[in-house]
């Protein structure tokens, strides 16, 4: 009965929570689709699978971990065959925001480098700061691209380079193992002071044959 009391005031929480959007119309259809989506998930996954997505450490992960489960292969794919394809391009997304001190945002910037965040939008609208748009809520800054004065040197020399880019594609650049860096990664040589070959890898970055 204890178990059966918590699950109902559960759910009457969460309905609670989805009243806060009544009179917007979008998001409620949004919700409605997204809950129905979940509720197809929850109806085959097994125990075990349930268990393993009721331990991850967060609401974002816990989603995708129960869309990754094995119950849940051809749920969406007579739909949207993309599905499985998307899922592992928002993981791949994630895991690079996340490395290398993971991302800050316009107020920690401008905090740290003791400048207002109106010049941090400025300089990064410039072209001299890398940051991703994470919509209405503005942009989120790789921390890696900071040194302990400013940004790393040499980073706005190599973001033009790449100007014609998108930012996770730049990103992409920096942390991944380059053919023309004997396989390091462009940030480990910009951080050794070493311009010259991420110049060159810049500049033949996206090229056919080049990482």
């Amino acid at each position: 009965m204890a178990n059966k009391d918590r699950d109902s005031s559960a759910l009457a929480e969460i309905a609670e929570r989805l009243h806060q959007f009544d009179g917007e119309p979008l998001r409620v259809e949004f919700l409605a689709r997204g809950i129905d989506a979940l509720t197809q998930v929850a109806e085959r996954l097994d125990q075990s699978e349930l268990g393993e997505v009721a331990a991850s450490p967060s609401n974002a992960d816990a989603l995708v971990t129960a869309l990754t489960q094995p119950s849940t292969v051809g749920l969406f794919s007579a739909a949207d065959p993309l599905t499985p394809a998307r899922l592992r391009g928002l993981q791949a997304r994630d895991a690079l925001l996340a490395a290398e001190g993971g991302t800050l945002t316009v107020e920690e910037v401008g905090e740290g480098l003791h400048l207002s965040p109106q010049v941090i939008e400025a300089q990064r609208a410039a072209g001299r700061l890398l940051a991703v748009s994470i919509g209405g809520r503005g942009h989120l800054y790789p921390a890696w691209q900071f040194a302990d004065e400013g940004p790393l040197p040499g980073m706005e020399e190599i973001l033009a380079l790449l100007e014609e880019h998108p930012p996770l594609a730049k990103i992409r650049f920096f942390l991944s193992g380059n053919l023309r860096l004997d396989g390091e990664r462009p940030l480990d040589w910009l951080r050794r002071g070493e311009l010259d070959p991420v110049r060159l890898a810049a500049r033949t970055f996206g090229e056919q044959g080049a990482a």
